[in-house]
């Protein structure tokens, strides 16, 4: 009757994990509609030959995650068949010999404590950078390092300690050669990481967090591949921690992928903070003193009282964003090419949605506000420097800016002051010259408007650029991000795993 009721409970257990295995998958597959929509649409704004090529980019994506999600089904039910097969011949087994069975079961379960104890002893006096775990440990693995871990929880240890982890208990499967583990140990990692993504889909460092993990785990599977061209920098003891006996390839570019959305999420998270700001600290505050009595005329007053309204932004409040989203950054363990990647596009944007209300705004184009904003752009510059974020390409993104702040500071009379502005200001288009132009607004009595015989010529001299009738920056546009590879210095063998992870049912090996 117990051995019946045992195995009563084994089944509905697993009749649950089923339900629950069939709900996960149904979220997965609504996800993936979604994302394939997105995907549509992005793809219909493209020229023909780009949506080909992007075309042809998702469908290698789909079937490699489809080709991933069909292993994973086939092996389950590979391993339900085997599993109901030994359950029958251990069935029939005890009913003909219960006392025998049920002495040989005591006699392997002192045996299997035994083993454990001798594993525990080994462990202790060397360690080769392998985490055992067992198969039913596998849901409270992922739930004690992934879902449910606050990056607060491993602040004062190793960037990135759960990527180190999870591939040390890759590594132990790819040992003991059981593919079925790797499969499901990378699967169900995959899935808690998006799960987490989902439920703090606008916390900052949540993200940052586990887009530094996704990024090392999948540099770890790169310099431990066994692939000479990943080894050039390893140490002999970090050439002994690679994989022995699985290519994981197909899964680094799904990690590759992963890693590209949580990216796209950082940066939404980051623009929905930071945008309000820019406008109200880039053109209308007031960051050189004096000035404000020099505003255009006739915009006095609503200049004044935009300034300072409740939604008013210096740029102190947009540096100090930005020192808070770079402390994260960096705090995380994130690459530091990743990290010039973020900032890059952030300064876009900021040139983006200021050269934007430029370009929309007469009350804002006049030589004040010129002289603001080139002393507003040398201040993000300088922060630039600080960070050591030269090489990053940010500093070029806000180029078209500057150029719009020296036309609004320099002369626009004579021939001569025509052929400097064209000569200048060559990260302008046409249209957006002579539209700032053409919404110069003098900042005195004494000051004459931009005549359109200037203008005329200003248009004269731009004839052969053959620019595009662009007017606006798309400021949503994403340059496209690259994860360069970025090996480790430490080794396996010398990390180690804090009491605060909840993480004692591993067995270091």
């Amino acid at each position: 009757i117990r051995l019946l009721e045992a195995q009563l409970q084994d089944q509905r257990r697993e009749h649950e994990e089923e339900v629950e295995t069939l709900k996960t998958q149904m979220e997965t597959l609504r996800e993936e509609m979604e994302k394939q929509q997105q995907a549509f649409f992005q793809t219909l704004q493209l020229p023909p030959e780009a949506q080909v090529e992007f075309g042809i980019q998702q469908e290698i994506t789909r079937l490699t995650n489809e080709n991933l999600d069909f292993k994973e089904l086939l092996e389950k039910l590979e391993k339900n068949e085997k599993k109901l097969k030994k359950q029958l011949k251990i069935y029939m087994k005890k009913v003909q010999d219960f006392e025998a069975t049920q002495a040989t079961a005591q006699t392997e379960r002192k045996r299997h404590e035994l083993t454990r104890q001798v594993t525990v002893q080994r462990k202790e006096k060397d360690f080769q950078g392998m985490l055992e775990y067992y198969k039913e440990d596998e849901p409270l693995l992922i739930r004690n390092l992934i879902t449910d871990l606050k990056p607060q929880t491993v602040s004062a240890t190793v960037p990135c300690l759960p990527a180190y982890i999870l591939y040390m208990c890759i590594r132990h499967a790819d040992y003991i050669n059981d593919d079925q583990k790797v499969h499901s140990l990378l699967t169900s990692t995959i899935n808690g990481i998006k799960k987490v993504l989902k439920k703090h889909n606008d916390d900052f460092q949540m993200t940052s967090f586990w887009l530094a993990n996704t990024c090392r785990l999948l540099h770890c599977l790169k310099q431990y591949s066994g692939d000479t061209g990943f080894m050039t920098q390893n140490t002999a003891k970090q050439n002994e921690h690679c994989l022995k006996n699985f290519d994981l390839t197909e899964y680094r570019q799904v990690l590759s992928d992963l890693s590209i959305q949580i990216y796209q999420q950082l940066f939404k998270i980051a623009e929905g903070m930071l945008q309000p700001m820019i406008v109200s600290a880039m053109l209308e505050s007031e960051s050189i003193q004096g000035l404000s009595g020099l505003k255009s005329m006739g915009y006095r007053n609503r200049s004044s009282s935009m300034v300072d309204g409740d939604n008013s932004y210096s740029l102190d409040a947009v540096i100090r964003q930005m020192n808070t989203f770079h402390s994260i950054l960096c705090d995380q363990g994130l690459d530091p090419e990743i990290i010039q990647q973020v900032f890059k596009q952030l300064f876009y944007m900021i040139n983006a949605v200021t050269l934007n209300n430029l370009l929309l705004r007469k009350d804002v184009c006049s030589w004040s506000t010129g002289m603001q904003l080139r002393y507003n752009i040398s201040q993000l510059e300088e922060w630039l420097r600080g960070k050591n974020l030269q090489q990053s390409g940010a500093a070029e993104t806000v180029e078209p800016l500057i150029q719009a702040a020296q036309l609004l500071q320099l002369k626009k009379k004579t021939s001569e002051d025509a052929e400097a502005i064209c000569s200048l200001c060559t990260s302008l288009t046409t249209q957006q010259i002579v539209k700032i132009l053409n919404l110069y607004t003098p900042v005195n009595e004494f000051e004459e408007r931009v005549t359109v015989a200037f203008i005329r010529n200003i248009q004269a001299n731009l004839q052969e650029r053959n620019d595009p009738p662009q007017l606006l920056l798309d400021y949503k546009y994403m340059f496209p991000v690259l994860f360069p590879f970025s090996p480790s210095s430490i080794t396996m063998d010398s990390i180690h795993i804090p009491a605060s992870l909840n993480l004692e049912f591993l067995n270091e090996v």
